[in-house]
């Protein structure tokens, strides 16, 4: 919620106060998951009666998720049959939670919509119906905002796949084409997504309602990133953000005007920094992001006709804005 007006405004998050003038607007927006401008309700906002219901995505492959004692502090999220995909391996979906959060399930929606339609898609954090404790929360560290995760497990997640498509008893062993990997992220966890990015084990890169700082001045302890990475990055790049009342809307057009050399789209969906994350089957977002994947890491092409040629299906989707870099 926010007290006040002006410099004394003030925003209050799990108890932890602390004033915009110490922190600024624009972090307070991606550590804290609050809307400065009007817009949707943030699912961390919302209480938890009115939080939908975990469900399985509308793929081929109801999903689920679940804590994996192979790999800490991760929740994973996969189909539940995986003897129903028979030669069908998986794809890789690797997620940090808005605020880069330590609540693996905060985006579960969106996450379960992916990994029914034949991924394993792996979030940072843990299941906190699981814990005794809350996952930690953002905190202030010598007067600047530290992040609860750090990008570094990302990594881990993209080096278990590795391991466990390779280990002899693995449930997803031999399960997974580690040719299929995408990073991806929600706010501050979009900025963890492209910090490892440039990793050549990654095919794409998903930014969803993030972008990196115009102002360099702005600092994330725990996230080490500046525009320069955008020059790193290859395969393709994805952007979906929110539209004009989106508080990362500038930073990641920014981003996008600065692409080159690889094929990218900038997606802008009217909803705002909250997404659509906790809607039913992860919303117009994550239908998105699914049909992005099945082109670029699968190949599919009714996933390509959605973004390919004058005559695109998102090109005259009313629900969206799309622009598009090197893609005929």
């Amino acid at each position: 919620m926010t007290k006040g007006n002006g410099a004394r405004t003030r925003k209050v998050f799990g108890g932890f106060s602390t004033p915009f003038s110490r922190v600024g607007p624009v972090l307070a927006a991606l550590m804290f998951g609050f809307a400065i401008s009007p817009g949707p309700v943030m699912a961390w906002q919302m209480p938890a009666s009115s939080e939908p219901a975990a469900e399985q995505g509308s793929g081929a492959y109801p999903a689920t998720y679940e804590e994996d004692s192979t790999l800490p502090a991760h929740v994973v999220y996969r189909p539940k049959d995986m003897a129903a995909l028979k030669g069908e391996k998986l794809g890789v979906y690797i997620f940090g939670n808005g605020a880069c959060s330590a609540d693996g399930t905060s985006s579960r929606n969106h996450l379960l919509e992916i990994a029914s339609h034949g991924y394993v898609a792996i979030a940072l954090g843990v299941d906190p119906a699981r814990h005794a404790a809350p996952p930690p929360s953002p905190q202030m560290t010598n007067g600047q905002l530290s992040a609860p995760t750090s990008a570094s497990e990302l990594t881990d997640a993209i080096d278990w796949v590795m391991r466990e498509n390779g280990r002899a008893g693995s449930p997803y062993y031999g399960r997974i084409d580690t040719g299929q990997i995408a990073v991806s992220g929600w706010s501050c966890g979009g900025l963890q997504a492209l910090t490892v990015a440039p990793d050549p084990r990654v095919r794409t890169v998903v930014v969803m309602n993030s972008g990196v700082f115009n102002d360099s001045a702005m600092k994330i302890s725990g996230i080490d990133i500046d525009k320069s990475v955008l020059g790193r990055l290859h395969g393709s790049a994805l952007y979906v953000l929110g539209g004009p009342e989106d508080i990362a809307y500038k930073n990641g057009t920014d981003d996008f005007s600065r692409l080159s050399g690889l094929p990218a789209a900038l997606v802008n969906i009217p909803v705002g920094h909250g997404g659509t994350y906790m809607q039913p089957h992860g919303g117009v977002a994550a239908e998105v992001v699914v049909n992005w994947l099945d082109w670029q890491l699968k190949g599919l092409p009714t996933a390509a006709q959605k973004f390919q040629g004058d005559a695109c299906a998102y090109c005259r989707d009313s629900r969206l804005t799309l622009e598009r870099k090197n893609i005929n």
